[in-house]
């Protein structure tokens, strides 16, 4: 199942049978509304903290996935899930709502396809036969955590980015109907020295780079074998980087084909500085409008980078860098 150095190739190819995504207000308002299964037209989702709505929010999606499945939770054999709270609480009390076995998962924005890969190596290996992956964010708990409380009213950089509202998860199976999983390349922790945390695109750029070109050594194909290459929350100053490091070490992409999920989700007009982030981001694009769009037939082959920065409010305090990684995982049509 190892390829290269860092590939695993799935040979029983476990199929995603379901997904659900859920959104925000704002993500209302952007590119990709009717790819939500559900939007909230209140940031608060009937709760006391935005931590909580951020359960509720992880909840319905996992529950919304189960229900397109025509399963129960009791078919579910094992979640693996995370988010970007303080030890990803809002993911685990999900957990304890859903009361599967649980893998709690921190891979920061790129926990999303963190997840896909370990579910779909643990089904292709015969370890289970179905289980559910996903993640989410909330703008105003992680800007809370990360940054400052949106009351606050900061000024942000344009190399910003807006951490979306929303939760997308999906039921991988060793049977069934749905797009298959091909593939996984694993990312490898990389660290330039940087260490401001409004400019998370060019932090995390050279991690999505690193992973790419492996993908692609250990695997031993042109690019030009994917109908699309998505990163997960670059916006539009890390996937310029990533696009002319990508040149220069020898690969070649044309702007239709290399893409950004952080870049997608939301419209020009809307007030995200470069684009858009939070783990949330890659799982509501990527299971809901790409996978959409593959089942439509539009796309045949597609490569999901998820990106993540491993960083800390602790961390940044003490001066440290922002150590970044990003996990690949390739999905493709049915025949």
């Amino acid at each position: 199942m190892l390829v290269g150095s860092r590939t695993w190739e799935f040979e029983n190819k476990p199929v995603i049978i379901s997904t659900a995504t859920i959104g925000g207000p704002f993500e209302a308002k952007g590119n990709l509304p009717n790819d939500f299964d559900t939007l909230h037209e209140d940031l608060w989702l009937g709760q006391d903290s935005y931590e909580k709505a951020e359960k509720i929010m992880f909840e319905e999606a996992c529950t919304k996935a189960i229900e397109k499945a025509n399963l129960t939770k009791e078919n579910i054999q094992f979640i693996f899930a995370g988010d970007l709270v303080n030890q990803i609480t809002p993911t685990s009390f999900a957990a304890r709502t859903l009361a599967v076995p649980y893998f709690g998962l921190f891979g920061a924005c790129s926990t999303s396809m963190e997840g896909l890969a370990l579910s779909s190596y643990i089904v292709n290996s015969g370890g289970a036969n179905c289980i559910l992956t996903g993640t989410a964010s909330h703008n105003s708990a992680i800007e809370k955590q990360f940054r400052y409380p949106t009351e606050y009213g900061g000024q942000k950089p344009p190399t910003s980015q807006w951490t979306v509202t929303a939760a997308g998860t999906a039921i991988v199976s060793d049977k069934g109907e749905g797009p298959l999983v091909t593939s996984s390349t694993i990312g490898r922790v990389v660290d330039m020295g940087l260490s401001d945390p409004y400019n998370m695109g060019a932090a995390m750029a050279p991690a999505a780079v690193d992973t790419i070109e492996a993908h692609f050594r250990d695997k031993n194909i042109d690019p030009s074998y994917y109908d699309l290459i998505v990163t997960g929350d670059l916006g539009k100053i890390g996937h310029n980087i990533a696009f002319d490091l990508l040149e220069k070490h020898g690969l070649s992409f044309s702007n239709t084909q290399f893409r950004d999920c952080g870049m997608m989700i939301y419209k020009e007009d809307q007030p995200v500085m470069a684009g858009a982030s939070g783990s949330g981001c890659s799982a509501a694009v990527t299971y809901g409008h790409l996978l959409n769009r593959m089942k439509s037939g539009q796309i045949k082959r597609l490569l999901v980078v998820a990106t993540g920065a491993l960083l800390s409010p602790l961390s940044f305090q003490q001066k440290e860098s922002i150590p970044c990684i990003a996990h690949a995982v390739s999905i493709e049509a049915p025949e």
